[in-house]
């Protein structure tokens, strides 16, 4: 009985140390402060013409039926492959980039789920260690809050995609002049990619080294 009533005192000390932190985690009202640019569609739905948002960036809202299947399956492949499988956080990932850090001859591995990525674009930080636990952290609260859908949607509707576009949308239509539902495999497979590196590897630079990275992701 001894044993059993000191693991019962540490599960209760852990889960309020847990319930004190996510009340102390902070996010920010609204999310996302950054306003969109305005969109002109014709009679038929067809887009006529866009206009910067305020901050001017080309960030386009994100409609309800424009994250295709291949868009999601791209994103998924490339950037959190158990994004539906883990809180926030991803423990595997967390211990792989530990390693590779103590490991000088490995290549570096980066622990950044979907999440954090969202808890990293709502307000800009240097890449510190202290502001990467705050981003653990603001994921864990993220996903107490909001479905996985809307978090994929958060990511795709303000990832960086080079120069100042913002958001899959944007990015669509400046790259391929089409929405991200009508985008082909190789299309999503290229915006899958481009946020890793949009300031070094875009379509208009570095093209032979986007074009390696895409077809790695189609073929895995």
């Amino acid at each position: 009985r001894q044993p059993t009533l000191r693991w019962v005192r540490a599960a209760g000390i852990m889960l309020a140390a847990m319930a004190l932190l996510w009340l102390a985690v902070p996010l920010p009202d609204p999310l996302f402060a950054d306003g969109y640019g305005t969109v002109v569609l014709d009679r038929e739905g067809e887009i006529i013409h866009t206009f910067l948002a305020e901050d001017q960036q080309w960030r386009l809202p994100l409609g309800d039926e424009e994250i295709s299947p291949k868009v999601v399956a791209a994103v998924l492949a490339f950037e959190d492959r158990r994004f539906h499988h883990h809180p926030g956080v991803d423990p595997i990932a967390v211990a792989r980039a530990v390693v590779t850090r103590l490991d000088r001859t490995a290549i570096p591995s980066g622990a950044s789920t979907i999440t954090m990525q969202v808890a990293r674009l709502m307000r800009p930080k240097p890449r510190t260690v202290p502001n990467k636990l705050l981003e653990m952290a603001q994921a864990l609260k993220l996903e107490s809050l909001h479905s996985k859908e809307e978090i994929l949607r958060l990511y795709l509707g303000h990832a960086p995609y080079g120069g100042n576009m913002v958001g899959i949308s944007a990015a669509s239509l400046h790259y391929f002049g089409r929405p991200p539902s009508r985008l082909t495999w190789a299309e999503a497979a290229t915006l899958a990619v481009l946020p890793n590196a949009p300031a070094r590897i875009t379509p208009a630079r570095n093209r032979d080294r986007l074009r390696e990275r895409r077809d790695n992701l189609l073929r895995r």
